[in-house]
């Protein structure tokens, strides 16, 4: 079978400038993608900015062949993601890749959390997707194509100790993903999410420099460049990812319990919660319609 090529489609790559985001769009790049590289520059916790880093992953890319341009632009608010999608249009004229990257980290221990830790790592991880995506979606939908990649977390999956305010944003993304790739259907937009390993600056000092070295980043960037390929068959997935690993990661729902008489009671649950919380023979619902129809048919 022939190569994966993104000849002509242009990309947007937030949070760029390094780890994963560098590594997406060294990738897409070599394989002809036309990419935004946005990277504000800021610390792991998102103060300061430098564009040296962004401009340093444009000179490699155009030194190698490729087409890249910078942007400085902050996700974390709608100005700024307007200006990231203007940027592409100016530079390229069209937009067929989202890949929302960019992330900080502010962690602390749940009860210690204050408002200056939450609201900039939601600003920059969930609205920051938002930002981005919405102006894009708008020339995705007029031109009939579009891939979104989205970064989620098993912090926000699986959940992490110091991570809820990460944890949350990143599950939030989760559910974005869902309804992009719904809304996105009848428009051949597809929507699809990650939950990366890897390690980088962000990580590197959790894992250990040994396992860091073996969750290379770019050992993630073939599945973001799959499901932002015109021929990725799926969407509304979400794909765990790391040194070399690739697994789905799915929301499933149990059989549970009915109560026949319709007349459910505290202590219905508490008799029948080994049934309730059982995990056999769950089912996968495409959306949250699917999960009323199955509830509708059992009420007859």
């Amino acid at each position: 079978m022939a190569d994966l090529g993104f000849d002509g489609k242009v990309a947007i790559i937030t949070g760029a400038g390094g780890g994963l985001g560098r590594e997406h769009a060294l990738l897409l790049a070599s394989r002809g993608a036309l990419v935004v590289v946005n990277d504000v520059g800021g610390a792991v916790d998102g103060t300061g900015g430098d564009a040296g880093p962004g401009q340093q992953v444009v000179d490699e890319i155009t030194k190698a062949g490729g087409e890249a341009v910078l942007d400085t632009n902050s996700v974390a608010t709608p100005d700024g993601g307007a200006a990231i999608v203007q940027t592409a249009l100016d530079a390229f004229g069209r937009i067929d890749i989202v890949v929302n990257n960019a992330g900080i980290l502010r962690d602390k221990s749940f009860h210690n959390m204050t408002p200056d830790l939450v609201d900039p790592v939601i600003d920059v991880h969930l609205r920051g997707a938002f930002y981005v995506t919405q102006p894009a979606w708008v020339h995705m939908r007029e031109q009939s194509y579009g891939r979104v990649v989205v970064t989620a977390s098993s912090a926000g999956i699986f959940g992490n100790f110091g991570q809820a305010n990460y944890g949350a944003a990143k599950m939030g993304l989760v559910g974005l993903a869902h309804v992009l790739a719904q809304e996105g259907e009848r428009y051949n937009i597809k929507a699809n999410a990650i939950a990366p390993t890897a390690g980088t600056r962000m990580t590197r000092e959790i894992f250990g420099d040994e396992l860091a070295d073996k969750l290379a980043p770019e050992l993630v960037s073939p599945v973001v460049a799959w499901l932002a390929h015109e021929d990725c068959p799926v969407s509304g997935h979400t794909y765990s990812v790391g040194g070399g690993r690739v697994a789905r990661i799915f929301v499933g729902e149990g059989p549970g319990y009915l109560e026949q008489d319709h007349q459910l009671t505290p202590e219905d649950v508490r008799d029948h919660f080994d049934e309730i919380d059982s995990t056999d023979d769950f089912s996968l619902m495409r959306n949250a319609t699917d999960e009323l129809r199955v509830i509708a048919k059992l009420l007859g």
